[in-house]
């Protein structure tokens, strides 16, 4: 059984998650934006060894703890090498990973099986994380709303495919983005105007 313990981390209140499953004692963390001491402490106070970091995508308010948190844990990073494309001023420098992520990656991590969809639209190599019955949508999906185009890499055809993608989806899926409240699968595709 899944456990999470989100966080809200930085000027641009990015939602990280730490994850795992309640029987491990190893988790993964997506999307570490910023403050790695304090997601380190949430790792000593919750027990846990950081085996992975799983990036949604590779803006600067998703990654910024990235290169920290690796070097104090030596975990893998996963990341969608699309996104290595994008312009430095938008990923705070050269991107770092161990590992690729790509569409229908399927990896088994801190007891749990994850599942990538590469979601792209926001940026290039935009993915959420299917874990059980819970969908990590980066900034693909947000409650009521979906990721912003104009910045570079965006584009929005793509993020329009993706979505339409995500709405026929059968799962109803717990929905933990990478900004604001969480939703349901469900909701989105009553209430959402870009899922229609």
């Amino acid at each position: 059984m899944r456990a999470i313990h989100p966080l809200v981390l930085g000027a641009y209140q990015t939602n990280c998650y730490i994850l795992h499953d309640d029987s491990s004692k190893t988790c993964c963390v997506i999307d570490p934006g910023y403050t790695p001491e304090v997601i380190l402490d949430a790792l000593d106070n919750l027990g846990l060894t950081l085996e992975a970091i799983l990036l949604t995508h590779g803006h600067f308010d998703h990654v910024g703890a990235v290169k920290d948190l690796a070097a104090e844990t030596q975990c893998r990073v996963y990341l969608c090498p699309e996104d290595l494309s994008m312009p430095p001023a938008m990923t705070a420098g050269a991107l770092y990973r161990t590992d690729d992520l790509h569409e229908g990656t399927r990896l088994h991590l801190a007891g749990l099986d994850i599942t990538v969809l590469h979601t792209p639209g926001h940026t290039p190599g935009s993915v959420c994380f299917a874990v059980e019955d819970v969908l990590f949508s980066g900034d693909t999906l947000f409650a009521g709303s979906c990721g912003r185009t104009d910045l570079p890499g965006g584009d929005w055809n793509a993020i329009t495919k993706s979505l339409h993608r995500l709405s026929e989806l059968t799962t109803d899926y717990w929905v933990l983005p990478g900004h604001g409240e969480s939703t349901t699968l469900s909701e989105e595709k009553r209430y959402n105007p870009y899922m229609r």
